[in-house]
């Protein structure tokens, strides 16, 4: 038995052990997601970028009632085909593009004779694919996982667990000390050894599903694992104790079973990876009946918040007037109101929304996910918000990725939907794409951001545009110049704005803090929504994220620097021709609350250089 044990091990770990069976090559040829049989009868697949491995052969599959249907397969003539489109997006970019290569390969499980689909693209900042297992309408079926990712040799990866469920700090490790049993939840950055470049895991299109985490297997591979396997969260274990036992058992499904799509981002660098629209792309497009506009329609307007919560204010009905005509003179859209709103009469509500469309400001009111379960109860609350003219609605407390979590986001969307209102999302899931599918959710949290006080920021903060925010948006509340910014300087913090996607964009900050701050009239002029994206050279996972940002003609260059003083020098090349002015702020030597704000005119053969203090930080604004 030792002796089978062993073999079955090499058989998943040694390239040799496999068969290339179909190769599926991205439009521009620079990515190749193959199709494998190891010699054992296993499915498996790998992917290259410019013929260097990205993913070393590894398992692919899906278990059904117990049953791995890719243990023993055969294989029939696949159907080809391309996607070639583009679509407006909410996020890095103003415009997404889709343009793959794919195929619909049929598969047939030997022993029992099921027949199922593997679905695959190939674009070239990355590899999906997905299982598709036909079932009578109404018949229950468990599904499970059979599919690992294994990294080649020398990878470096970055990661955090569920003890926070969405809301870790990662931790960089090098793929050979990972241990066994490690959980990382998506996305999953790696770095490639020899300069081959970076890859992200993770999924998209996560709907009536659990969701997909990942667990290292010691020998530099991750399993992906759904959601009863998940450890729960302490956030799950102190709101619903009840609930951890239950939400253990691998959740059912009725009828055809389609798995979210198996994501494997990549890129030669960084700004492949920030830019790449992949997990967004394998999500169905929006309904048109409830979005007519799709994501232009009327009603969904992204935008800047404020928000009682983190640097003080009143918990009343006058303080939240003050908050919404502080709002306006920032030039902001929204002002998101906590739970202490259901203490008002509807009366006070009414009061609160009409004085603040007066300054240009909506309303957002904070609900516990507890209360919209039952889903009479849920649209009873979003009556309440139609009635009183709100904008939207922030859900919180999920804390789980079990199907019948994910199950409830969706149910959410889709009445907030009808009642017009936009969504933010907090103790959330990863994002998968589905603000393509469902355009009123503006953003989610999935994220450890402002809220958690003692975290050290700087090396963190310049983690997360590279590894959580890849698979999309993410409600950090970010800004902050009080003691909460922790390591990090007041203009780390105000360049967070600038760097941080999020097309409901709510700031930690008092905006009495903000209008004090010598860079608020910068922050006032930056946008929730972006034209173009670009991750400069020199960039480096926790170390440096420096960005590049266009909103119509005017640019901005932010920088959130780790916990080491250092100098960068920033071409500004990409601007167009001729001369520009830029208003800069940046780090005042020896004081990390205080930042310098001038203004100089620049071209694109401009050259900074700049002096980032430890967790310092650089913003400028570029006008034509």
């Amino acid at each position: 038995m030792r002796s089978i044990g062993l073999a079955l091990v090499l058989s998943l770990a040694m390239p040799a052990w496999a068969a290339d069976l179909f190769t599926l090559r991205s439009p521009g040829g620079n990515v190749e997601l193959r199709i494998l049989k190891f010699y054992n009868g296993r499915l498996g697949y790998s992917a290259t970028r410019e013929g260097k491995r990205v993913i070393d052969p590894s398992p692919a599959g899906i278990v059904v009632d117990g049953v791995n249907l890719a243990d023993g397969v055969e294989f029939g003539r696949p159907e080809r085909y391309r996607t070639n489109e583009t679509y407006p997006w909410y996020g890095v970019h103003s415009v997404a593009r889709d343009r793959s290569n794919g195929f619909r390969l049929p598969l047939k499980h030997v022993r029992t004779g099921t027949a199922y689909t593997l679905e695959a693209r190939a674009y070239d900042d990355g590899v999906a694919f997905r299982f598709v297992v036909p079932g009578p309408p109404g018949k229950r079926r468990v599904p499970d996982e059979a599919t690992a990712f294994r990294l080649p040799a020398g990878s470096v990866v970055w990661y955090h667990d569920f003890e926070g469920h969405y809301e870790g700090i990662h931790t960089r490790m090098p793929l050979a000390e990972t241990p066994a049993g490690q959980w990382a939840a998506p996305p999953l950055t790696f770095q490639l050894p020899d300069g081959v470049g970076y890859g992200s895991i993770t999924e998209a299109a996560l709907f009536r599903y659990s969701g997909m985490g990942l667990r290292a297997d010691g020998r530099g591979g991750f399993e992906a694992r759904l959601g009863h396997e998940h450890p729960a969260s302490y956030p799950f274990r102190l709101r619903y104790a009840a609930d951890v036992e239950r939400l253990a058992r691998p959740a059912e499904v009725a009828g055809d079973i389609t798995t979210p799509w198996r994501v494997v981002m990549i890129g030669r660098d960084l700004n492949t990876l920030v830019n790449c629209d992949i997990v967004h792309n394998l999500a169905p497009p929006p309904d048109p009946k409830l979005f007519p506009k799709g994501l232009q329609t009327d009603w969904i307007k992204p935008g800047r918040a404020v928000w009682k919560y983190l640097d003080g204010g009143e918990s009343t009905l006058d303080g939240m007037k003050e908050f919404s005509r502080l709002a306006g003179e920032l030039g902001f859209e929204y002002n998101l109101i906590e739970g202490f709103w259901q203490k008002w009469s509807f009366e006070d509500l009414k009061s609160l929304v009409a004085y603040s469309r007066e300054r240009g400001v909506g309303i957002v009111l904070w609900k516990h996910s507890k209360e919209i379960r039952d889903p009479a109860e849920r649209r009873k609350f979003f009556e309440l918000c139609r009635a009183a003219g709100v904008a939207g609605v922030k859900l919180d407390f999920f804390d789980h990725e079990a199907k019948e979590v994910v199950e409830l986001y969706e149910a959410s969307l889709r009445d907030a939907a009808e009642y017009h209102l936009i969504v933010d999302f907090h103790g959330a899931n990863k994002p998968t794409g589905e603000s393509r599918t469902w355009p009123n959710e503006l953003t989610r949290e999935a994220i450890r951001g402002m809220e958690a006080r003692k975290a050290l920021r700087a090396r963190h903060d310049a983690t997360l545009p590279f590894t959580r925010m890849l698979a999309g948006h993410a409600d950090y509340t970010p800004v902050h110049f009080g003691e909460r910014r922790n390591d990090t300087t007041w203009t780390h913090q105000a360049a967070t704005a600038a760097v941080f996607t999020s097309p409901l964009l709510v700031y930690g900050a008092h905006p009495a803090s903000i209008l004090r701050n010598p860079s608020a009239e910068i922050i006032k002029s930056i946008p929730s929504v972006w034209d173009e994206t670009i991750a400069l050279p020199g960039s480096q996972i926790g170390e440096i994220a420096a960005f590049a940002r266009r909103r119509g003609t005017t640019w901005f260059v932010a920088i959130l620097n780790g916990p080491k003083a250092r100098r960068v020098k920033i071409a500004l090349s990409f601007l167009g021709s001729g001369s520009h002015q830029a208003t800069m702020a940046s780090d005042s030597s020896g004081e990390s609350a205080a930042m310098k704000v001038e203004t100089r005119e620049v071209g694109r053969e401009t050259l900074w250089d700049i002096d980032l203090a430890a967790g310092g930080g650089f913003l400028a604004r570029i006008n034509r």
